[in-house]
């Protein structure tokens, strides 16, 4: 099984497309898929972002598989022992380096 460090990088399942607008201009457009939350996130939001285990990245990335069943299965809540919810600073909406910083 996949062990993340609390501080490892990671990939979230998304879907981009790009497509012509009415006048004909191609318009990029992506967006991140959620799920329900795992125990850690369910009491601070109702839903959560997918975050992919590494060994399952190959597979979400890869545009020859169109096993549906397969995919769905990877649209799952992230082990919460994979992960740490900690309070940060209410700067929310801002650019601010200290939305990702613990408050002690």
């Amino acid at each position: 099984m996949y062990q993340a460090k609390i501080d490892d990088l990671f990939a979230m399942a998304g879907l981009w497309e790009t497509w012509k607008s009415p006048d004909g201009e191609p318009v990029h457009s992506c967006t991140v898929i959620t799920t329900k939350p795992n125990e850690l996130v369910k009491d601070i939001y109702d839903r959560m972002l997918v975050i992919l285990n590494s060994e399952d990245e190959p597979a979400w990335i890869d545009k020859s598989i169109t096993d549906t069943d397969l995919l769905n299965d990877l649209l799952k809540p992230l082990d919460e022992n994979l992960m740490e919810a900690y309070e940060v600073s209410g700067l929310v909406n801002s650019n601010s380096i200290d939305l990702i910083q613990k408050i002690n």
